[in-house]
């Protein structure tokens, strides 16, 4: 496996994050110029925005959970050049589930289907880890 070849979902995961700010940038500029939102509305906190520009902020926010741990393991794996078909196929899952995320996120936002998106995502991180771990720990 070539560093490209886990940078790319890297790349991607990187892409849904820039796309979701620039998102929730468009509708938040969108709601002041349109006078639904003032800059007294949110001037404490997150309250004031448009359920959808809250949606989309929120989704962008969720970007910094997860996420940071598989950029953390990713540049491991390539300090240490342990990646392999099996961890590459997982980094693809991982970003795709992060992709669906979003989407469930922005859309619907059936929470439900949300948290076992997320859960997946979760499952898929963790087993990533725990076999980096066994190979490093282990020689393997």
């Amino acid at each position: 496996m070539t560093v490209t070849d886990f940078l790319l979902p890297v790349f991607v995961q990187v892409a849904l994050t820039f796309a979701l700010l620039i998102r929730t940038a468009i509708g938040r500029v969108s709601s002041f110029r349109s006078g639904e939102v003032k800059p007294e509305d949110i001037a404490l906190g997150e309250q004031g925005w448009p359920k959808k520009v809250t949606q989309y902020g929120n989704a962008f926010k969720n970007q910094f959970e997860l996420p940071v741990l598989f950029y953390a393991l990713i540049a491991f794996i390539l300090i240490t050049r342990v990646g392999d078909f099996l961890l590459l196929v997982l980094a693809w899952i991982f970003v795709v589930l992060r992709l669906m995320h979003a989407y469930v996120h922005t859309t619907g936002n059936n929470v439900l289907l949300r948290g076992r998106i997320y859960g997946g995502g979760l499952i898929v991180l963790l087993a990533m880890w725990v076999i980096f771990a066994v190979r490093i720990l282990t020689g393997a």
